[in-house]
């Protein structure tokens, strides 16, 4: 079953940082085979509150997306993110 990380920010205190995190985290995205579905854009919010930015990023496995969660390259674009955004972040499995 592929893997899907599901990223729903919170909060956004530097924009800034956000895009150099992007920019790591895509090529760490790319080398476990990941593929953007939903990376922000037009959202209309019906239940609960309403997200700056919202991430789906699918893998060809649960696992795969553990490993890229786990990896140095994903971690090192992580820590740019600290003190600058809040976010629940998941990995489920799916179809």
């Amino acid at each position: 079953m592929k893997g899907y990380v599901v990223c729903v920010y919170k909060n956004i205190s530097n924009e800034e940082k956000l895009k150099e995190y992007a920019l790591k985290a895509r090529a760490a995205v790319e080398s476990f085979e990941g593929k953007f579905l939903i990376r922000g854009g037009k959202t209309s919010s019906k239940e609960g509150e309403k997200s700056p930015r919202t991430v789906v990023i699918e893998f060809p496995s649960y696992e795969k997306a553990l490993s890229f969660y786990q990896s140095k390259e994903y971690q090192d674009a992580h820590s740019i993110l600290k003190d600058h955004a809040e976010r629940q972040f998941q990995i489920v499995e799916g179809t």
